[in-house]
């Protein structure tokens, strides 16, 4: 968090750590990740101009899950630009249906999702539909998710 702290909204120490996170080996990177995601939290429009950028970053072989995490995890909690609205939601529907991917990533793309579908309503029963599908075999963690993201998909109402 003191990295989180010293990065503030100064824009030039945030591009320092994005060249980390899109550049840094192994370990870096996964460390740069949480600190991304955190610097999000507090100012989202120092990721703005770096989105292309992170999702590409988090689907290359072999990058380790917390990339993943924190990207999905920060794009749950941002306005996603038009321009990647599409590219995002696939992604995502992809995450939601492998079962290789965490719970946590899972979620977060299903809460993903959700948000792009308030904004285009012909997703909704795409999302319904896979949620409902995975809802009986899966753990506490992804059903609590699933009936959140379900309420909010049928206007607020229990399903």
């Amino acid at each position: 968090m003191r990295v989180v702290r010293w990065i503030g909204s100064d824009k030039k120490r945030f591009r320092e750590l994005m060249a980390l996170f899109l550049r840094g080996e192994y370990r870096v990177t996964q460390r740069a990740a949480w600190v991304l995601r955190h610097c999000a939290e507090r100012d989202q429009s120092l990721v703005e101009p770096y989105l292309a950028k992170m999702v590409n970053r988090m689907l290359e072989p072999g990058v380790h899950v917390a990339v993943k995490r924190n990207v999905v995890g920060i794009l749950q909690e941002i306005e996603i630009p038009r321009r990647l609205l599409g590219r995002i939601a696939t992604i995502c529907f992809d995450f939601l249906a492998s079962q290789d991917e965490t719970i946590a990533v899972r979620a977060f793309s299903m809460t993903v999702l959700a948000n792009i579908a308030a904004s285009e309503p012909d997703l909704k029963n795409e999302l319904r539909l896979m949620i409902e599908q995975q809802l009986p075999w899966e753990g506490a963690a992804f059903q609590s998710r699933a009936r959140h993201v379900l309420k909010q998909l049928n206007g607020g109402k229990a399903t």
